[in-house]
């Protein structure tokens, strides 16, 4: 499944014609050269295109216009290089739609101490035109990413990607529609939410389908191309058949090929990005779908069990906001299973009955077959594995009823201490940060669900820049947390979001 799109992102330098045509001469070059540079330096996902100097209020509006119109364009960056009267980018805001970046920059780096004079002054004056046009787009509560820095700065280039990896999910998002195999999970409160409110804020679109439809399409699946998926998986991945008779086990890693390709075929059939399921709601499914979820996560399709939509969405955004990265280490869905409590090496052993991504595996990949209790049906195969070490950020999106908010923790993964020969299920073992217990009870003094989304490759700042587009509360569980902040933090959320 394609993750990455074609998408770039528009220059947009800010002037005005005070200064005579030199200066303006001046003014595009240079941002030529900033765009030909931040395109040649190899650290953007996505290419940075250059538009002429916006001076004129019809201008301006007529570009954002046609940013907004066009679907390639995931975002504008905005940069003063002169003074540029705010009022001229009124209009133009209030008709944007797309992600916005501020890029508060300079042409040069360095005061040039022994040739300044009052010309150069009047040119290079971001440091004034900057602070006009941020003071409009805050009085207009638009809310926007400002970056500081020199351009040709690594750190800065490093924020520039962060952002746009950022903006293509809020770009995304719109486009996001969610599959729901049967319903949510029986009287489970948290994996429930208002679905025409999500189509609102995010853009999600939410169906649900009898899971017999979807079975009809797994059931149309030709014998061959079953025989030709099962052979890649033996190919791939280590079989396990831990005493099982190898036909026996074939014929249960036959079901869930057939699964994998039915679903798949019916998610394109119908122009579906992300897939939920329910083990209370199989149908005539032979097997609870394991591997073949597993398989279409890896593919860059959302996941959400039990019903989760909203997982769901977040992983799947979550898996397009990192398709920019290079070299990533891996997006799932995971769960909350199990503590350990020993003192030194406290964390939470992440799990689900079958379905996590190998995308977060670190070594083998091996498929299992054997019993699950829940479901009903045959054994189901599945992939398993442990995952990466390494920080991350695990979200959970839940909706309190008047809104939604998204809790972000950081958190770090680590090597089980021990091998679990008998736990048949990919596992990835964390703490949250900034410690067990702290990071625990904020979780749940924010309400968060046990079901996350997580990413080695996203930052807490990339999820928070999310949720600001998106106009939702987002509450961070870090290093720094303290509860007596936190709770004061979540009643101020409540204030302001609670009145919205």
């Amino acid at each position: 499944m394609l993750l990455k799109r074609d998408y770039k992102f528009w220059f947009c330098t800010g002037s005005q014609d005070l200064y005579g045509d030199e200066v303006l001469a001046h003014v595009a070059e240079h941002s030529r050269i900033i765009v030909e540079e931040l395109n040649r330096s190899g650290m953007l996902p996505y290419e940075v295109v250059w538009k002429p100097t916006l001076i004129t209020n019809e201008l301006i509006r007529k570009t954002f216009n046609e940013a907004n119109a066009d679907e390639s364009c995931a975002g504008v960056i905005t940069w003063m290089h002169t003074f540029s009267p705010a009022k001229s980018w009124i209009l133009g805001l209030q008709e944007y739609r797309k992600p916005l970046m501020h890029l508060h920059t300079q042409f040069n780096e360095e005061i040039p101490y022994d040739t300044i004079d009052m010309d150069f002054m009047n040119e290079n004056q971001a440091a004034h035109g900057d602070r006009e046009y941020g003071h409009i787009v805050s009085r207009m509560k638009i809310e926007r990413k400002v970056v500081v820095g020199y351009w040709k700065d690594p750190e800065v280039r490093a924020r520039i990607a962060s952002w746009m990896n950022t903006a293509v999910g809020v770009v995304e998002s719109s486009h996001l529609r969610v599959m729901r195999v049967a319903d949510n999970m029986r009287n489970v409160a948290v994996t429930e939410g208002d679905k025409v409110e999500a189509q609102i804020k995010f853009g999600w679109e939410i169906d649900t389908y009898p899971v017999n439809e979807i079975a009809l399409s797994v059931d149309a699946v030709s014998a061959s191309d079953v025989n030709a998926l099962v052979d890649e998986y033996y190919e791939k991945y280590d079989i396990l058949l831990e005493g099982r008779d190898p036909e026996e086990f074939k014929k249960h890693v036959a079901v869930q090929a057939q699964i994998e390709l039915g679903f798949e075929r019916f998610l394109k059939e119908k122009n579906y990005q992300a897939i939920v399921t329910h083990f209370g709601d199989l149908g005539s499914l032979k097997q609870l779908p394991g591997l073949a979820i597993q398989r279409l996560m890896e593919k860059g399709y959302g996941f959400g069990a039990e019903g989760d939509w909203k997982v769901a969405a977040m992983v799947r955004l979550m898996k397009i906001m990192t398709a920019g990265v290079k070299n990533p280490k891996g997006t799932s869905m995971l769960e909350d299973y199990t503590y350990n409590l020993v003192k030194g090496k406290e964390g939470i052993l992440q799990a689900h009955m079958l379905e996590i991504c190998p995308t977060i595996s670190d070594g083998p990949i091996s498929i299992k077959c054997q019993p699950l209790s829940m479901g009903d049906r045959e054994d189901p195969a599945r992939l398993v594995f442990t995952s990466k070490e390494g920080m991350g950020v695990a979200v959970s999106l839940i909706d309190l009823g008047n809104r939604f908010r998204l809790i972000i923790n950081d958190v770090e993964c680590k090597k089980n201490e021990k091998p679990m020969p008998k736990l048949p299920v990919a596992t990835n073992f964390w703490t949250p940060m900034p410690n067990l217990q702290t990071g625990a009870e904020a979780w749940i003094l924010a309400g968060g669900a046990h079901h996350t989304a997580f990413s080695y490759d996203l930052t807490a700042e990339q999820m928070g820049d999310w949720a600001a587009a998106m106009g939702i509360e987002a509450v961070y569980i870090d290093k720094d947390t303290k509860i007596r902040d936190f709770k004061r933090d979540l009643m101020l959320g409540d204030v302001f979001f609670g009145r919205m």
